[in-house]
């Protein structure tokens, strides 16, 4: 299987899928890479070069002790670059790798990266301090630190359906999405969960945001139950300098599945390819 080795020796697995302007996809928590197969299949269709790689801790990357932290996890992706040598790219990061996806940005610079897109992130900065009382309850953050520690299967299975809108009445996704949720999920271990949760609900990524002047496009579900809209999205538009947020209403955080199609045509329109013209702005097949 394809690894790079990264700083410290952890290896980091990725699949590179086609040719064409190099796209990176970089996963939520708790997956892996594999949730990117619908945008992954979709874009290398489309002559694009996909790399998806598993972050350290999940998946078949390597399962260390140390290095649940921004600033590693930007190190991993700047060592995936330039072991792949890639140029020109878009990345494209999911929650905690919208993180991944601007630290990288303001740590190692935008020569490799011509365009970025977050889609669901946790960017600027979740949890609520004195110095940003906009953001979400610590208590929060800790129910789901004990709830793992308590039952971690029970737990994500529970998350799973939070992720995708999923109640008794909104069947937003199958029975089997929520099983192939939680196999992903259980590739990484109990130390990775809790480590990558802590650096997502701590992390401030205000700086960093204000230090990029590439295009972004960001894309957040309304109805995100996990990263609220308001806490997140709309305050990262504003310290953008060069950004556009697009709203899906009443969307969930997993839009990767329950908008996929809306989500794989407008990342398409916004790397510059054709869009297909029988599809709505909402992604639907136009009447």
């Amino acid at each position: 299987m394809p690894f790079i080795h990264s700083q410290d020796g952890t290896e980091i697995y990725y699949r590179d899928w086609g040719s064409g302007t190099p796209v990176v996809l970089i996963h939520g928590w708790p997956l892996n890479g594999d949730m990117w197969e619908k945008q992954a299949l979709f874009l290398v269709e489309h002559n694009y070069r996909v790399i998806a790689y598993d972050r350290r801790g999940y998946g078949r990357s390597g399962q260390p002790w140390k290095g649940y932290n921004y600033d590693t996890f930007a190190t991993d992706l700047s060592y995936l670059m330039e072991q792949l040598n890639l140029h020109n790219a878009v990345l494209v990061g999911f929650s905690m790798g919208g993180g991944e996806v601007v630290r990288y940005l303001s740590r190692y610079g935008q020569s490799r990266v011509k365009k970025a897109v977050l889609i669901s992130s946790v960017t600027p900065c979740l949890q609520k301090t004195h110095e940003n009382p906009e953001g979400v309850d610590p208590a929060v953050f800790a129910e789901i630190e004990a709830n793992i520690r308590k039952d971690r299967p029970a737990a994500l299975q529970e998350h799973a359906k939070t992720f995708f809108g999923r109640t008794a009445i909104k069947h937003t996704v199958s029975d089997g999405m929520l099983e192939w949720y939680l196999s992903m999920a259980l590739t990484g271990t109990l130390r990775s969960t809790l480590a990558a949760a802590n650096a997502w609900s701590l992390a401030d990524f205000r700086e960093d945001l204000r230090s990029i002047t590439i295009p972004v496009r960001i894309v957040h579900g309304t109805g995100d139950a996990t990263v609220p809209i308001g806490v997140s999205a709309r305050r990262a538009v504003k310290m953008l300098l060069n950004a556009t947020l697009t709203e899906y209403d009443g969307e969930p955080h997993g839009l990767f599945i329950t908008a996929a199609d809306r989500l794989n045509q407008e990342l398409l329109e916004f790397l510059g390819g054709e869009v297909d013209p029988h599809l709505t702005a909402t992604g639907m097949p136009s009447s």
